[in-house]
């Protein structure tokens, strides 16, 4: 084997649950520092693995993830170099990663790519979530000090947030990812033609599996069993948040988890003597960008994500068969529905559809859960030798996808072709940006929330382009038409109200 060959060489987890035992209150940083230390012991290596990292990556944290927010209790000024100075590591490449839940998984084909090209030999991925902390002490009126002054330069990648941006979509409510996954969600719904109640069973006998594998992870933020039923039924404690979802059908961000990947040349791996049965290879890496929500032919459709997933099989020669581990990114059900209907897998399948117990059970770890999945992904395979894994992470709404394939069996990077950036589809629907009388619905999610329900709707134009709008819950026949499940087809009348915002009446 060459020794530019690129091998996963450790995978590190930590996680606390407020108020259990041994909780610390750890901060974004110390949450992955250990992480971090985690996967340096993981790899079992003589040498030191600390002291050969060459490139750092740090996950943005949420809190991190938009110009518009500042983390309550501060952050250090170089996140990278603080996070490397937790376990003594001193990279010459330190970098604050771009937001979105594919970017840890698109790293690992990017920094597999330059090991293999000679330009790194030890690169690695780290990200850490404290959101559930950061509630706990702030309702107890706690303010720590989680700010730091570390020296070194670093990469800024930015927010990388410009293609996540619809502010028609924004202006009219649809402006977090559950309204955004629920327009989709009901688009999906519509083509199924399910009612609302049997579309929530669908999602539970999805997910009821999910609950299971949470359950037996000792990492999961909430690790409990729930049947198919309870996660459908709507109760007070399971309210809809956004139709068609009942909150525990959605990701929980309120975690603290992090965790930590090592890629290193096989060359090196030899040096610092990681043992072989430690190595894991990288067969393959995709990465894909979708159209905007407004802009898709179909909006219940996420055909990057689907063409990531068949290019790192095709890369790798396998099929979907070859996979004895599969996750698949679960912030919602959709971005699971889109693959199990494209490669005609069923809830129930024997190999199941998540490694950690899915972003609403396990927890949803900001821009870094798909870490968690890789560093399941490389225990199963280590522990099943010559075994497949198949991992898939989605960023934004159904917006960034990135596939990555796992197996203790050697993967040839000689030509280095292994990982790829695939085209972005260029059938964008036209968005009008004129204003217009008449809509007609295709989706809609209604916005529950104690200050009062918002109906969002998106449809078309008479002259065939893109609008979204508010639908008149005031009005009766719209009211009926959007709380009965079925606005899907009608036609609307549509004004303006004083902050400009298109309102729908069913005409």
């Amino acid at each position: 084997m060459p020794d530019s060959t690129p091998v996963i060489i450790g995978v590190g987890q930590y996680s606390e649950r407020v108020g259990e035992p041994g909780y610390a209150a750890l901060s974004y940083m110390d949450l992955g520092g250990r992480a971090l230390a985690a996967a340096i012991a993981d790899a079992g290596a003589s040498g030191n693995v600390a002291g050969a990292i060459d490139t750092l990556a740090a996950i943005r944290a949420f809190e991190m993830s938009r110009p518009d927010r500042v983390p309550p209790f501060g952050a250090p000024n170089n996140v990278p170099r603080a996070l490397a100075q937790r376990v003594g590591a001193n990279p010459k490449r330190a970098i604050l990663t771009t937001t979105g839940g594919q970017t840890n998984q698109q790293l690992v084909g990017e920094f597999a790519a330059a090991i293999a090209a000679g330009e790194s030999q030890c690169a690695v991925i780290v990200g850490a979530e404290a959101i559930s902390t950061v509630l706990a002490l702030s309702a107890k009126g706690e303010k720590p000090d989680w700010s730091e002054e570390v020296a070194g330069d670093f990469e800024d990648q930015g927010f990388g947030v410009e293609e996540l941006l619809e502010p028609a979509l924004f202006a009219h409510g649809a402006s977090g990812a559950i309204p955004l996954y629920a327009l989709a969600e009901n688009a999906r719904r519509a083509k199924l033609g399910l009612g609302l109640d049997d579309y929530r069973r669908e999602i539970g006998t999805l997910f009821a599996p999910f609950t299971k594998v949470a359950a037996a992870n000792p990492h999961s933020a909430a690790p409990v069993e729930r049947s198919a039923e309870e996660l459908a039924t709507v109760t007070d404690r399971n309210r809809i948040v956004a139709e068609p979802y009942p909150r525990m059908t959605v990701a929980r961000d309120q975690v603290n988890q992090a965790a930590a990947i090592i890629v290193a040349s096989a060359g090196l791996a030899r040096a610092l003597g990681v043992p072989e049965d430690k190595w894991v290879h990288i067969h393959a890496v995709t990465a894909a960008t979708e159209l905007k929500l407004s802009e898709r032919p179909d909006l219940a459709a996420n055909p990057a994500s689907i063409a990531s997933v068949d290019a790192a099989l095709a890369r790798a020669g396998k099929e979907m068969a070859d996979m004895r581990y599969i996750d698949f990114y679960s912030c919602f059900a959709i971005p699971v529905f889109n693959q199990c209907d494209h490669f005609g897998l069923s809830a129930d399948d024997p190999r199941g559809l998540t490694l950690t117990g899915g972003l609403p059970f396990f927890g949803g770890a900001g821009n870094n859960y798909s870490a968690h999945a890789i560093a399941e992904a490389v225990h199963r395979v280590r522990a099943d030798r010559g075994s497949f894994a198949l991992v898939g992470a989605n960023g934004g709404w159904m917006s960034k996808y990135a596939t990555g394939i796992y197996s203790t069996t050697p993967a040839d990077w000689s030509a280095n072709d292994r990982f790829a950036k695939l085209p972005k589809a260029s059938d964008a629907v036209p968005v009008a940006t004129a204003p217009f009388d008449r809509a007609t619905v295709e989706t809609y999610t209604i916005n529950r929330s104690p200050k009062g329900d918002a109906a969002i709707f998106i449809g078309r134009n008479p002259a065939g382009e893109r609008v979204c709008g508010n639908a008149d819950l005031a009005d009766p026949a719209t009211a009926a038409a959007f709380e009965g499940g079925q606005p899907f087809g009608a036609q609307l009348a549509v004004s303006r109200d004083d902050s400009k915002r298109n309102i729908g009446r069913v005409v």
